[in-house]
């Protein structure tokens, strides 16, 4: 354990070093969210029944949430990068944690993620968003956006372990930025037809979309939906738990097989 743990560490390093001398991509990043929130929170709020405030507040949860979900992305574009030009190759080469590398990776994202944060939080704050519940509320819900947010760095580690290409990474990773159209990050799931309407409330972004708002106090829990939402923070908590036991298990597996 106290190799993972030195091993990871170095890992991590060398992950924040990497972003560091990429600020153009961490910049991108925190930017877009910020876009997405004011073009949505100020076209969509005059198109819906919650207007204005009430729907930016209503918004920010599930921006915080799909920005998350991007961890798939962002974990498969670099696994992939690494993979293609040869420096996974390199680390099995070395007296290296086998799971020390995807970890490392996924703690890395973890760290910036967090710091990536706050930008989206203080632009809400600015268009009127609140946090009108507890303080131990919204800690518990920084706490799962974050959870969350390492279980889909995992996934997106192991993909693209398994992609090995860049452009791949790159094309694939695009797709997932429909995952938070089918949830209910951005308009409520009422009035969806029954299908699609059970598609987007099993959606773990919808889960945890929901814990965060009823933690915030921005929404109150659905009724009659589905029991990840009926339940938010039990659905987000299995949600990532499961696809954390899942993903990130088969991530060190990929890794340590390396192209066989």
């Amino acid at each position: 354990m106290s190799a993972l743990a030195y091993d990871g560490a170095a890992m991590v390093g060398r992950q924040l070093r990497r972003v560091r001398n990429s600020p153009g991509l961490a910049v991108l990043t925190q930017v877009m969210p910020i876009n997405m929130l004011l073009f949505f929170g100020y076209v969509f709020g005059s198109a819906l029944a919650m207007p204005g405030r009430e729907y930016r507040s209503f918004l920010v949860p599930g921006l915080l949430v799909a920005t998350a979900a991007g961890g798939i992305m962002t974990g498969m574009f670099q696994a992939a990068q690494d993979a293609h030009r040869g420096v996974m190759d390199r680390f099995r080469t070395m007296p290296v944690s086998r799971a020390a590398v995807p970890l490392g990776q996924a703690v890395a994202d973890l760290v910036v993620t967090a710091v990536g944060t706050v930008p989206l939080l203080l632009v809400g704050l600015a268009v009127g968003w609140r946090v009108e519940g507890s303080v131990p509320g919204a800690l518990g819900a920084v706490g799962l956006l974050l959870l969350f947010r390492f279980a889909c760095t995992g996934i997106g580690v192991f993909l693209g372990l398994l992609t090995r290409s860049e452009e791949a990474a790159g094309q694939l990773g695009a797709s997932t930025f429909v995952l938070p159209l089918l949830s209910n990050a951005y308009i409520p799931t009422d009035n969806l037809p029954g299908w699609l309407r059970t598609l987007a409330e099993w959606n773990p972004i919808s889960a945890v979309t929901t814990a965060l708002r009823d933690l915030f106090g921005n929404a109150p829990v659905p009724e009659g939906a589905a029991w990840p939402v009926v339940h938010p923070v039990a659905g987000s908590l299995a949600w990532s738990g499961a696809l954390i036991a899942v993903f990130l298990p088969l991530a060190v597996r990929r890794y340590a097989r390396g192209e066989r």
